[in-house]
């Protein structure tokens, strides 16, 4: 199993990944690095765990707004297909109508015809 050294907030930690997956935590670990320098530059030395918890549910915050994001995006996924879906049904059904009808009116258009030859016919 691969390993790769990570730093969050100027100290080194040696992790453990699946093969193929050391740049993504690599960039995992930049990236939460990053909230906890944001929170040191805000608030001071206030103590490592306590920095770290505070960059956590950051992060948890960032999490469960994106998933809200996600959730409505679905929603409106779900809605817009079945407006498509709505649409193409009442399509389909318009054409099905007017076949129909095309077909009604050819065949009126044939006995109309077959009546007038019949007609010149017997004239």
């Amino acid at each position: 199993m691969p390993q790769v050294t990570v730093s969050i907030d100027g100290k080194a930690y040696r992790m453990a990944c699946d093969e193929g997956q050391e740049q993504h935590l690599m960039d995992l670990a930049a990236s939460f690095d990053r909230y906890v320098s944001h929170l040191r530059n805000s608030f001071g030395e206030i103590g490592d765990q306590r920095l770290t918890v505070m960059a956590g549910i950051m992060v948890m915050d960032e999490l469960v707004e994106l998933q809200k994001r996600v959730k409505g995006m679905e929603t409106e996924i779900a809605t817009l297909r079945k407006t498509r879906d709505d649409a193409l049904a009442k399509a389909d059904k318009n054409d099905a109508a007017l076949t129909g009808a095309l077909a009604n009116l050819a065949e009126r258009m044939e006995n109309l015809a077959a009546r007038l030859n019949a007609d010149r016919a017997g004239s």
